[in-house]
């Protein structure tokens, strides 16, 4: 079952599936980077107003499913998660700070509509495993 969101005069669908990694691919995350990552995820887009449907952090790379409003631009969502938690994971775990930058520059971003949100979804719960 689609997740719509509805206002007074508007009904939506719009998700996105995002993947971003630690720069030069190093994978740090893990154990307490992994679940302190996860929170500071879903403390960025709650005060957004984004909903994540589905997160899985393998130590190499990040996939993050949400649902979000038109007038949140796909890059201000993850430039604020990876600027906040950046900042805060390397404020807090100091072994962080042997990497120059803690997040590449680039991500993936797609909007689901060519495949299902079920294909998505199954996908990104067979990648909490690796």
């Amino acid at each position: 079952m689609k997740t719509y969101q509805r206002s007074r005069n508007k009904l939506l669908l719009i998700q996105y599936h995002l993947v971003w990694c630690p720069k030069r691919s190093k994978p740090v995350l893990v154990g307490e980077v992994k679940e302190r990552l996860k929170q500071i995820i879903r403390q960025v887009v709650d005060e957004l107003g984004v909903k994540v449907l589905e997160l899985a952090i393998n130590p190499d790379h990040v996939h993050l499913f949400v649902s979000s409003y038109p007038t949140i631009p796909v890059h201000k969502i993850v430039r604020r998660i990876k600027g906040r938690s950046s900042n805060i994971l390397r404020r807090e775990l100091p072994e962080l700070l042997r990497l120059p930058p803690l997040w590449t520059y680039s991500y993936y971003a797609s909007t689901i509509g060519a495949v299902s949100k079920e294909t998505v979804e199954k996908y990104i719960e067979a990648q909490k495993g690796v």
